[in-house]
């Protein structure tokens, strides 16, 4: 039953009169009676906090909600004070006391801090300090977390706010609350004559540098897919921040003055209420569920809160993904008042003018004095040259932004907000117009800066409305931990990468791909291909339907057939070169044969090499990795030669693994003659072609040194020897020892026990029966494992030698060692069995939840079932883990179906491990899971 919300006054009275009760008779210096008046007054703040979430109702209340709240402990604390000073007139004269910053404007959140200030008398005394030392200690016994909390005199408290823009910004939402309201009301007047006046803009600078310093911390990108509510870009900070502003400037009218001005619409204000109203509802659920003042929106608790605000599953999205892209379009919205805001700021000259698109291009600064054809710049920013320059000519709409774009200016922001006003204009008469098309690929193609320009298309609405493709995936989210970002954000993020490769500003990380995009020759189309790859998401197949989806908004756009097939034939493959790289053997000629003939010839091979790398370079930090860079390195290096020759595939493919381990061979073997000729000769027969195909020439002689090491050790044991590969951001791990069955599943083991993670695995088998399995791995940071500890580094090379000798048993940790946030996501794993995939093993393709020893498990499940490992590849991808592996039985592949079944079920076992013990710790928390998204 919802309680009933009594007016403050009464609500006052009431918890009033029974904390005079409670302390009546022996006064506050009293133990029990102080006792009994805090149990009245925390009695009192529970009730205000169950009063005030009664108010939300799915996803709106909230706004409601923390002025009851902040009106429901503002009686409970001018109740106190007053109570404290019946108790003691003598200390309590003087003095005042008032709320400030959030809890003064009248606004607080289940566990935010409550932000007081304690104006004492000029000549306090020892009796006012003891007074104010109660209040204090009323206060923490409450368990009210103070923010402030000082006890300052008028002058104190100005000369501190002269000096701190924190403090200033406090102080402009100074409300009394009890005590000397004179004091209150001079501290009040003299803050707005001696500080406010005359200080503008250094006021308004300082709060806009305090800005960027708080969103860099963070996080720059108001799109991460677990944004900071408070302090993130585009969140309730920042709309406080346009009060706060608006207040000090303008007076507390200045919202009405602005619309009267017409500088903002009733919509914008309307838009800055909604947003405000949301924000605080997803702040109060937030608090509530985690205990605390937590202010990110983790995964852990987004599914919890988008249940409690009524978001619900459809076809295309989950309830939480609908939710998170209600959340970002709030956060856009967020972003167009702030412009509008600032641009009133200057206006009025109270703030400096932007630098604006130029800011992302250090070298290049725009003037006013630049060409801008029909617009005009306005304090230094790009503006329609008259109020009807839309409505006479659409095109306008998409020439504007290529004016911004080739003089590097950024957007009025009066002009931003016509833009939003003005989209009806674009109609499907308006997507066919070539001129348009022009104007578009103009800054697609030319641009200096496309990611900057094209964000504020998208955030303007025109990029989404005029190609309706992109516009679907605008603000849309993935639930998973693999992506950082919206998927719009992410494809922005592509694009800016590709322009960075085009400008050869990542020679060193991505060689591959700055040497051949100079010789691809069809750039519209690689862009094209880009921007478009992810509008297949939430639409059944995201490839298929994303290459339907771009059919369509190719031929819209002018393009011939050829053209718009090729555009879709790139996003309808997208995934392939970063499957095949990861998850298949590069080795084995049926790999490279099956992905040769996919792709068809060299241009598609060079096209769809740069857009796998700007697509997974642009998931988020840490994704990518040298690893990653040199699987797709090896993979393009041996399916090169097979497009540039005639006849059958495979035998194709063969001849160019043959020749390139052969040259591999030659060139190392070639070396090691001159100073170890018996063992040059050795090691050129010791190893098939897949070694010497699937590594660099710096590589095999490093391995080749280590072998001959081991092979002279006197004792005939097993070997190891580990080192930082900074070029592939892991530490490499090379192991020596006799074949035996298990040896892979025991070192895995072993890795993960001293907390490593496998990112990349080779296994070697030598026809003297030797193996030399390579290993690369990180720590949880995604670092080299080790590369700041070479005790670690030192220790594990011998745990590892004792390992794969056999003479130390690994002990298997059957503990989930999760984390909390892994409870969120539904993790439904799957297994495949291919004997198409390779001619001579049966591929086993297991996914399921990443967690600690899951390789190690599923090794151990393959050995005991009697098969032997060829090969092994590990992807992982945030909460999921895929591993693959290449077996045989008996040296053929798994034909028998009953065998391939009990195979399925050891496997399948291991992938559903913890499930039923995550779902458990969920329910007894009460927060809902949600499914893991498999869309990448």
């Amino acid at each position: 039953m919802t309680a009933t919300l009594l007016p403050a006054s009464l609500e006052s009275l009431k918890l009033r009169a029974r904390l005079a009760s409670a302390v009546a008779r022996d006064g506050w210096e009293s133990p029990s009676a102080r006792k009994a008046g805090l149990a009245t007054l925390r009695s009192a703040l529970d009730s205000f906090q169950r009063t005030s979430s009664s108010l939300l109702a799915g996803d709106h209340g909230g706004a409601a909600a923390a002025h009851a709240l902040s009106d429901g402990v503002s009686v409970c604390l001018s109740a106190l004070f007053d109570s404290l000073k019946a108790d003691d007139p003598t200390g309590s004269r003087g003095v005042a006391f008032c709320a400030q910053g959030g809890f003064g404007a009248g606004e607080l959140a289940p566990y935010s801090d409550v932000d007081l200030l304690l104006i004492k008398p000029d000549q306090a005394d020892e009796k006012t300090d003891a007074f104010l030392q109660r209040v204090l200690y009323a206060l923490w016994d409450l368990k009210i977390d103070v923010g402030g909390g000082a006890c300052r005199t008028i002058d104190e408290t100005l000369d501190l706010a002269r000096e701190d823009a924190s403090e200033r910004t406090a102080l402009l939402s100074l409300r009394y609350l009890a005590g000397s309201s004179g004091r209150a009301s001079k501290l009040a007047k003299r803050f707005r004559s001696e500080v406010v006046s005359g200080d503008e803009i250094a006021f308004v600078e300082a709060k806009l540098r305090e800005r960027d310093a708080r969103i860099e911390k963070a996080g720059r990108s108001r799109y991460t897919v677990e944004p900071h509510l408070k302090a993130g870009k585009g969140g309730l900070r920042d709309l406080q921040l346009m009060r706060w502003l608006a207040i000090f400037l303008y007076g507390a009218d200045a919202f009405e003055r602005w619309v009267s001005d017409r500088l903002l619409s009733v919509e914008d204000v309307e838009r800055y209420v909604a947003a405000d109203d949301f924000l605080w509802t997803v702040r109060f659920h937030l608090h509530q569920l985690s205990g605390g003042k937590d202010e990110r929106l983790s995964f852990e608790l987004q599914p919890e809160i988008a249940k409690r605000m009524g978001f619900e599953d459809t076809e295309t999205e989950s309830g939480v993904e609908r939710f998170m892209r209600r959340y970002f379009f709030t956060a856009m919205h967020v972003g167009s008042l702030t412009r509008l805001v600032c641009s009133k700021l200057e206006a009025d000259s109270r703030k400096a003018k932007p630098r604006n698109i130029a800011r992302f291009l250090p070298n290049m600064l725009s003037t006013d004095s630049a060409d801008t054809g029909d617009f005009i710049v306005r304090d230094g920013r790009l503006d329609f040259a008259t109020p009807t320059q839309i409505a006479d000519d659409p095109v306008k709409l998409m020439q504007f932004f290529h004016v911004a774009a080739s003089r590097q200016f950024d957007l009025h922001p009066e002009a931003f907000a016509r833009i939003g006003r003005t989209l009806y204009h674009v109609d499907e008469n308006y997507r066919r117009d070539p001129r348009v098309a022009r104007a578009f690929f103009a800054v697609l193609l030319d641009s200096a800066a496309p990611m900057a320009v094209l964000r504020l298309m998208t955030e303007a609405g025109l990029l989404g409305r005029y190609i309706p493709e992109y516009g679907d995936i605008v603000a849309r989210t993935q639930f998973n931990m693999y992506h950082r970002y919206t998927v719009d954000e992410h494809t922005l993020q592509a694009l800016g990468l590709l322009r960075e490769i085009e400008q050869g500003l990542h020679v060193d990380e991505h060689p591959l791909s700055t040497g051949i995009i100079r010789e691809i020759k069809n750039r519209r189309a690689l862009h094209l291909a880009v921007l478009l790859h992810d509008t297949g998401k939430g639409n059944g197949d995201q490839c298929i339907e994303g290459a339907a989806r771009a059919l369509t908004a190719c031929e819209r756009l002018g393009l011939d057939s050829d053209e718009s097939e090729l555009v879709a034939w790139l996003i309808e493959n997208h995934l392939l070169m970063s499957d095949t790289a990861q998850r298949r053997d590069i080795g084995d000629p049926r790999t490279i044969a099956d992905f040769a003939q996919a792709v068809g010839s060299v241009e598609r091979l060079r096209l769809l090499t740069i857009l796998t790398v700007v697509d997974i370079r642009s998931v988020g930090p840490g994704v990518w990795n040298g690893w990653k860079a040199q699987l797709m390195r090896d993979l393009y290096a041996a399916v090169e030669p097979v497009l540039q020759r005639s006849g059958d595939a495979v035998e194709l493919a063969r001849e160019a693994l043959n020749e390139t381990a052969e040259a591999s061979r030659s060139r190392v073997c070639d070396r090691l003659a001159r100073i170890h000729p018996d063992f040059a000769k050795l090691w050129r027969q010791e190893l098939d072609d897949t070694y010497w195909v699937t590594s660099t020439e710096e590589d095999r002689f490093r391995h080749a040194a280590f072998a001959r090491q081991a092979m002279q050790r006197e004792d005939g044991e097993a070997a190891a020897a580990i080192r930082v590969d900074r070029r592939r951001m892991a530490t490499e791990v090379m192991i020596w020892a006799e074949d035996r069955d298990g040896l892979f599943a025991d070192l895995v083991a072993a890795l993960a026990q001293r907390g490593a993670d496998i990112v990349g695995a080779m296994i070697n088998t030598t026809r003297s029966g030797k193996v030399l399995d390579i290993f690369y791995i990180q720590n949880a940071a995604n670092q080299p494992f080790g590369f700041d500890d070479p005790y670690l580094m030192d220790a594990l090379v011998g745990y590892l030698q004792f390992v794969a000798a056999g003479t130390l048993p690994v002990e298997r940790s059957r503990e989930m060692r999760l984390k909390r946030s892994d409870a969120a996501f539904q993790v439904t794993p799957y297994l495949s069995f291919s004997n198409d995939l390779s001619d001579v093993a049966t591929v086993i393709e297991a996914s399921g939840r990443d967690r600690p020893g899951l390789l190690a498990d599923l090794s151990d499940a393959i050995a005991k079932q009697g098969l032997s490992l060829h090969s092994a590849r590990i992807d992982g991808y945030g909460e999921r883990a895929t591993d693959v592996f290449y077996v045989t039985r008996d040296g053929s592949q798994l034909t028998d179906e009953s065998l391939k079944k009990e195979v399925g079920e050891a496997l399948m076992n291991v992938l559903s491990e913890g499930e039923a013990q995550l779902e458990e710790q969920a329910a007894q928390r009460g927060i809902a899971r949600a499914p893991a998204s498999l869309l990448r």
